[in-house]
């Protein structure tokens, strides 16, 4: 019974921490519901033990370069469950810091995309997916420069408008 998407409400929001290699030390009732895994399981485990194969790493990279540059990034993401099914998310991933300006842990805030998103992102994804198969992941990574070029968007932007 894998591989069904799963869903939730327009008014609800997965919530998560992570130390700073990703690894959870918080994860709110509907980040653990969602994921299928018990709380235990998930506390101090890697972050992308929700990562589904759908995903293109080049987001990955994208994503971890800017929040550690101590910036906020938006993203829409396709996780997996503990028993093989999925939800998609758009996250806001954003790093805190200690009085020092220092990186202290990553915050993460996701609600569930909109349809009209997907419609983009999907496509999207799959040809990423596809660009890393065959030339890794700096040949994702150009071509979807080449996209926000072709757009003239920056990331955030393309993100943000769809």
């Amino acid at each position: 019974m894998a591989n069904q998407e799963l869903t939730f409400g327009d008014d609800e929001f997965i919530v998560s921490k992570t130390d700073l290699t990703g690894k959870i030390t918080y994860g709110n009732a509907l980040f653990i519901r969602m994921s299928g895994y018990s709380e235990e399981e998930l506390l101090d485990k890697p972050h992308n033990i929700l990562r589904h194969e759908d995903m293109p790493a080049v987001v990955f990279k994208l994503l971890w370069n800017r929040i550690k540059e101590g910036k906020e990034i938006f993203a829409y993401v396709k996780n997996k469950t503990k028993n093989g099914d999925y939800y998609w998310v758009f996250a806001h991933v954003t790093p805190s810091f200690d009085t020092n300006r220092k990186i202290t842990n990553y915050h993460s805030v996701r609600r569930k995309p909109s349809s009209k998103a997907l419609n983009v992102i999907k496509p999207l994804y799959s040809a990423l997916l596809q660009k890393e198969r065959s030339g890794g992941i700096q040949a994702a990574e150009t071509a979807l420069n080449q996209i926000l070029k072709d757009k003239g968007l920056s990331y955030e932007q393309f993100i943000l408008s769809i």
